[in-house]
């Protein structure tokens, strides 16, 4: 298997509901099956990314938000060895039971630090005891659990993404050599990537069907209450954002991750099937364009950092989405290299808030954007190089879109944090 087929099979999950609640509903779960006894308390410490993006997202199967909540959920009865789909199956008497913990003030969340770098902390106290996990650098790497005191499990934080300093495998290869590889691999090696439709499509169907979506039903009008119509652009907006908004408000259906993201995944994956369905692309020429679209994504989160202060779903899935439909457009390597100039030079700065019903706005904007960045490349019309954060070569510019998250966005980070913690103190 081809080393950049590794890394997408290692990247690309399911989950459930926005990840960073999975990922701290699955801290806790961890800690609390090291345990027995009723819970008396839960602390959480979060780094920035993960107390913001789990502030008012949606929690699935549940009419609460927030990172309180998905603590109490894990509490109360996620199942840990589901990982992200930790909160799959939970009950109306485990959800009665989560509404106890944070109605008598037991469960508790603090932000640790200021990074894009993942951190959860989760502490379940029971009356016989109490267990600790932490999570780093990777939604579902766990390297530390201690029970009553004693380290049980512990592993290096640094194993959690390649190589600690070394240069990370997706930055070794260059633009052109990604595009070489969704070129050539063969086809079965990523047949695999289909399963992401089918997720996704799946949970599009189920924004279209609830009564909770308000951006969906728009959008559905907008595309002349077509699921497929003949604007290609319109109907990508639709299938694209209708599961974002379906994902952010908490329906009970996973959407497949990329770079630990599920509206990642979506946008990197959704706006490629409307092209496909409307242009009528083969299946190949889709695992192959979706290939791409995900390894540009990885390229700038690798640089970015997991959770930042911009969005990386509009940035950096929004320009490994406008590659790849660039590609099937027949656009070559100089068309790609300014579709990545165009789209460094729009939306690269976009803030990210939290998960929340605002990332359905954000994916219409990237969406539109993306389009508009292919569109005008096919025509030789780009912002050059010379200009703005955009580099002498692609690979530059996709590293100064990332470099503009982490370290350029930590203070914005800091400014968002503040904002949040003055609402919460008023709520």
């Amino acid at each position: 298997m081809d080393r950049l087929t590794q890394l997408i099979v290692q990247d690309m999950k399911p989950a459930l509901g926005v990840t960073e609640p999975g990922a701290i509903a699955l801290a806790v779960a961890t800690a609390k099956s090291k345990v027995r006894g009723e819970v008396q308390e839960v602390s959480l410490w979060l780094n920035s990314g993960m107390y913001k993006n789990a502030f008012t997202c949606g929690i699935p199967g549940s009419s609460h938000v927030g990172n309180i909540y998905a603590a109490a959920l894990g509490a109360a009865g996620a199942d840990a060895e589901k990982g992200l789909e930790c909160l799959d199956g939970i009950t109306s008497e485990q959800h009665h039971a989560a509404e106890e913990l944070v109605k008598a003030g037991k469960v508790h969340a603090s932000m640790s630090e200021v990074t894009s770098r993942i951190y959860i902390e989760a502490k379940v106290t029971t009356a016989e005891g109490c267990a600790e996990v932490i999570i780093q650098n990777a939604h579902t790497n766990i390297t530390l659990i201690r029970v009553n005191g004693e380290v049980v499990f512990q592993k290096e934080a640094e194993s959690a993404h390649d190589g600690g300093a070394e240069t990370p495998v997706i930055h070794q290869y260059t633009l052109k050599q990604l595009v070489d590889y969704a070129e050539s691999v063969p086809v079965e090696e990523i047949s695999f990537i289909e399963q992401a439709y089918k997720v996704n499509l799946a949970l599009f169907e189920e924004g279209l069907s609830s009564s909770k979506t308000t951006f969906a039903p728009f959008l559905l009008e907008e595309n002349g209450g077509k699921r497929i119509s003949d604007d290609e652009e319109k109907t990508a907006s639709l299938l694209c954002n209708a599961a974002i908004e379906a994902r952010v408000i908490g329906l009970n259906r996973p959407a497949m991750s990329i770079t630990g993201s599920g509206a990642h995944g979506i946008i990197a994956t959704m706006p490629l099937y409307a092209a496909y369905r409307v242009q009528g692309y083969s299946k190949e020429q889709l695992l192959r364009a979706t290939a791409l679209s995900y390894l540009v994504c990885m390229y700038i989160k690798e640089y970015s950092g997991k959770l930042s202060a911009f969005c990386g779903c509009a940035i950096a899935a929004g320009t490994g989405m406008a590659v790849a439909l660039c590609w099937l457009r027949g656009g070559d390597l100089a068309v790609m290299e300014r579709v990545i100039c165009n789209m460094a030079s729009s939306i690269t700065g976009m803030i990210c808030d939290g998960g929340n019903q605002g990332c359905t706005m954000k994916g219409i904007a990237a969406v539109g954007v993306a389009y508009a960045s292919v569109k005008m490349a096919m025509q030789g019309v780009s912002v050059q190089p010379i200009h703005g954060i955009n580099g002498p070569t692609p690979e530059d510019t996709l590293r100064f879109m990332g470099q503009i998250a982490s370290p350029g966005m930590i203070g914005t980070e800091a400014t968002i944090m503040d904002i949040l913690q003055e609402k919460q103190s008023v709520q």
